[in-house]
């Protein structure tokens, strides 16, 4: 039986909005009688609150393998090595229902290749709340730590921050944006919460995930790239073992990377390196076609050249790469259109 709408707000009203601890105590055969006429509701309706606020429950919470697959194939363009691991890594890990660790996925590759669509790509797969969510928490490294000599103070907020927020919710959802300006050594503060733990001081991280975002690594991506360019050879052609070792070796030898000399790396407790190729010409036009669409406006191949055109490409006489990749396409189309 579904609940009537009056008991639904009589409900919320009630307990959600203090208008129970504001009565005056008149009367102690209302009060309880109050007490059990919602406990009644309650029982009756154990989800009422799911009307009204998001909660850690399957109603709000519930993995879309079917739209992560459809916005991958349509909506992240030149990515085919990402496109392929992120849909195997969520799909298997959140099909699982007793997960030794928490996802850990490292994300490498220049700006404006697609690393924070695809972490809004993922979100929007698991949360009804998409990145809205009050599970999913972004923290950016100049914004969130950005002074050095406040490490100490950091380490311990950001363990609180997480320790609290999976208290709260064990499918939480936490992304590190630019892991490339954090400060070595702080990371390595949530290392327990990522390791093979059942529980720690009583509260399981397994069902967590962690999305580390860097532009850490891109360079030996461009120059993978660049080299199967000049052989001639299809950019398909390029797979994760072309890439994966020297990724994470290299992120793991920056001394001016978040990375640098991790337990994260050095115990194996990233799950996968992720490489983001450089984007060619066609894939900007293809980021131009698919914006136009999202803003339901019709496609116009000739606007989506005219924006491509204008972005700056690289090496310089050949112009096969993006500099920024998609990342400035919207302001593009907006003098475009």
């Amino acid at each position: 039986m579904q609940p009537r709408k009056r008991d639904v707000l009589l409900l919320w009203l009630l307990v959600c909005s203090g208008v129970a601890e504001a009565l005056e105590p008149i009367s102690t055969t209302i009060a309880v009688g109050m007490a059990a006429a919602l406990t009644g509701i309650l029982a009756r309706y154990q989800n009422i609150f799911n009307y009204f606020h998001e909660c850690c429950q399957p109603e709000w919470i519930s993995f879309n393998r079917t739209r992560l697959k459809t916005d991958l194939d349509s909506k992240l363009f030149g990515q085919h090595i990402a496109s392929r691991i992120i849909l195997k890594a969520v799909t298997g890990f959140m099909s699982n229902d007793n997960p030794k660790k928490p996802l850990v996925l490292s994300l490498h590759g220049w700006t404006g290749t697609g690393k924070n669509f695809v972490s809004k790509l993922i979100a929007d797969s698991i949360y009804a709340e998409g990145m809205h969510s009050s599970f999913v928490h972004v923290f950016t490294s100049t914004l969130h730590f950005p002074h050095a000599e406040q490490i100490t103070t950091y380490k311990s907020q950001l363990q609180q921050w997480v320790r609290g927020n999976v208290s709260n919710c064990e499918r939480s959802m936490f992304i590190f944006d630019e892991m490339d300006k954090m400060h070595p050594g702080l990371i390595d503060s949530i290392k327990p919460y990522l390791d093979y733990y059942d529980k720690l001081d009583g509260v399981s991280y397994r069902k967590s995930i962690f999305i580390f975002l860097s532009n850490a690594g891109g360079d030996g991506i461009i120059q993978t790239a660049l080299e199967f360019w000049n052989a001639g050879r299809n950019r398909e052609e390029i797979e994760l073992k072309d890439l994966e070792t020297a990724l994470s070796l290299s992120v793991f030898n920056n001394n001016n990377s978040g990375f640098f000399r991790t337990s994260l790396i050095d115990k194996s407790l990233v799950d996968f390196f992720v490489p983001f190729l450089p984007l060619e010409y066609r894939h900007v036009v293809q980021c131009a076609m698919a914006e136009m669409k999202a803003r339901n406006m019709k496609p116009n191949h000739d606007v989506a050249d005219n924006v491509a055109r204008d972005l700056v490409y690289f090496p310089k006489s050949e112009r096969v790469f993006s500099v920024k990749g998609c990342k400035s396409i919207e302001s593009k189309l907006d003098f475009y259109s």
